[in-house]
């Protein structure tokens, strides 16, 4: 009888747990800008790590040196990794980090943009339609 409650209990802890990941994922307004125009970003959890994926309808912009980068409801700007995934004999035009796992100095999430580090300028920006929080609820209170 107990083993069976607990079982249960697992079993409910479980769903609840994947529910929730479920619930979480958000996707963002389409990408609007200069040189990128079209594909979403879409944030989820996996294994308790903040990620944003682009979709596969995501075009690289032909531009020297593409990165992620992100900008919290607060307006602050952070850098993120590149597009392009360099090789060591140079970059590999044919793989790109599609989906970056967000650092945890990143507390909140309002806009992804995909800016050229080289020419220092806004490619493309996507929104979402409401702040996505990354913290965790203890952290958010302290």
């Amino acid at each position: 009888m107990i083993r069976r409650a607990i079982h249960v209990g697992l079993l409910t802890v479980g769903a609840f747990a994947v529910t929730a990941s479920l619930a979480i994922a958000q996707t963002s307004t389409a990408f609007a800008g200069a040189k990128v125009n079209g594909g979403t970003v879409t944030h989820s959890v996996k294994d308790g790590k903040h990620m944003l994926t682009l979709s596969s309808d995501f075009q690289v912009p032909d531009t020297p040196d593409p990165h992620w980068q992100v900008v919290d409801s607060k307006g602050n700007v952070y850098l993120l990794q590149r597009l392009p995934v360099k090789s060591l004999g140079g970059i590999a035009k044919d793989r790109i980090n599609t989906s970056i796992v967000l650092p945890p100095y990143v507390k909140d999430v309002m806009k992804v943009q995909i800016y050229c580090a080289w020419a220092e300028a806004l490619l493309g920006e996507a929104s979402f339609k409401a702040s996505i929080t990354t913290e965790s609820p203890a952290a958010q209170g302290q």
